[in-house]
């Protein structure tokens, strides 16, 4: 079913039409919103109307295009089209093209150039449930990793100008040098409504109008991404060591321990805030990549190893289940998402894929061992079965949203991990614990 029209705008709050501040009105979705005294200015230092935003893609900031809103950059149609037949129209801001994927929701209201460089969206369309996206732009300082891995970004209301210190471009900008797609002016309410009763779906966006509805269709048909390999796709080509120091907020905080250790990260898509929160505790970090072998990660004689999250299936990785399976119990090992995952298969248990999944920065979950309750940021297609896991393997936490395996420990294998991201970026702070968990067990392994 394709999205309804667009409402129309309300009637207009500002003055006559004839005067300047009429002309600098602007429309967000279906609210006339006036412009400020004139001569004013937005908080942050940016002029109404963009006018100091930078030209997009070669069209003059403040261009009038054909809706009669001004707008920095120029409006072209594109097409969302899933696997159940429901065709979206949308305008399209960002690369051109076609590209297929699997539609996922996210509900962080903040954090999207973090969400962008997360290699766990690879092969993902992420439709953000938050109605206003770009407004603080984007920046190099807000990296999750070299590059951009999701196959494309879907959003309700696209900023027309941008309001943040640090930024140096727009997101148009930074997804049109990127080579990603994003498309706007669609209604994100009702796609999230139908992911979340049908679960995910395969789509196909297109800006390629010689296209039928039923080809792209047919695309999605065809698509598959349960049993695929992702993880090749994002890990890094050869072993180095983490240097980056951290900023400010990740320094030392009184009471942590300032000891040195070694740890082995297996990147299977790791995100940059992992390694620097292991440096904050004072960690060593030798990054390795997925298929690295156990046997030289083992002869490197590390302190603790750490497996990272990352996208895809974990049963489409056998021999990352098989590494794991020969470094667990000889030191101690902590996993988070797909490392979460990969420790539950390599313990005998099972993994399953979830009706849409948990993505965004408010998921709450129980620590059962204490009670606590942290609100959480989450992103995962992919749960651990506790009911297929061996005795001695205890779930420590749970979602509690739908009571899934969030958090497994195994004492006698000095082993943790947790299917949720306690590093945040983008999210809360409230289980940056588990960092000094995992530091407490390499410490009394020294002993």
């Amino acid at each position: 079913m394709a999205a309804p029209p667009t409402t129309a705008s309300a009637p207009s709050l500002c003055p006559s039409a004839a005067t300047p501040r009429a002309a600098a009105r602007r429309s967000l979705g279906s609210v006339a919103v006036p412009a400020p005294p004139s001569g004013g200015t937005r908080r942050g230092g940016d002029r109404f109307l963009g006018v100091r935003a930078k030209a997009v893609s070669g069209v003059q900031s403040g261009t009038v295009v054909d809706d009669g809103v001004q707008r920095p950059w120029k409006l072209s149609d594109a097409r969302l089209v899933l696997e159940d037949g429901s065709v979206w129209k949308a305008k399209s801001f960002g690369a051109s093209g076609t590209q297929v994927g699997e539609v996922v929701f996210n509900t962080s209201l903040t954090g999207y150039q973090e969400i962008l460089t997360d290699p766990s969206y690879a092969g993902q369309f992420v439709l953000m449930t938050n109605p206003h996206i770009g407004n603080t732009g984007v920046n190099p300082d807000d990296e999750e990793s070299n590059r951009c891995f999701l196959a494309g970004l879907i959003i309700r209301n696209l900023s027309i100008c941008t309001s943040n210190w640090r930024c140096t471009e727009t997101l148009e900008e930074y997804l049109m040098k990127r080579n990603i797609m994003g498309i706007y002016d669609v209604d994100t309410r009702a796609i999230t409504r139908r992911l979340r009763e049908d679960g995910s779906l395969i789509g196909v966006l297109s800006t390629d109008q010689s296209r039928t509805d039923d080809e792209l269709l047919e695309m999605a048909k065809n698509w598959k991404i349960v049993g695929v390999d992702l993880i090749s796709g994002v890990t890094c080509d050869a072993p180095y060591e983490w240097s980056d120091k951290t900023d400010s907020e990740w320094e030392f905080k009184k009471g942590q321990s300032t000891e040195s250790f070694h740890v082995v990260a297996f990147d299977f898509g790791i995100k940059h805030n992992i390694l620097r929160r292991l440096t904050s505790y004072g960690c060593k970090i030798t990054v390795v990549p997925a298929n690295w072998p156990a046997s030289e990660v083992l002869n490197l004689k590390p302190d603790g190893v750490f497996f990272s999250n990352g996208p895809g299936d974990p049963a489409a990785v056998p021999y990352a289940v098989k590494t794991v399976e020969e470094i667990i119990g000889k030191v101690p090992v902590f996993g988070i998402c797909m490392g979460h995952q990969l420790i539950g298969q390599a313990l005998g248990g099972k993994t399953f894929k979830m009706k849409f999944g948990h993505h965004g920065g408010n998921h709450p979950v129980c620590d059962l061992r204490s009670g606590r309750v942290d609100i959480s940021a989450q992103n995962h297609n992919y749960a651990v079965d506790p009911e297929s896991l061996p005795e001695g393997v205890k779930v420590t936490h749970i979602n509690l949203n739908d009571n899934s395996c969030a958090g497994l420990q195994y004492p006698k294998m000095k082993l943790l991990s947790l299917q949720y991201h306690p590093e945040s970026s983008p999210g809360p702070h409230d289980s940056d614990l588990a960092f000094g968990e995992f530091i407490e067990m390499m410490k009394n392994n020294r002993l």
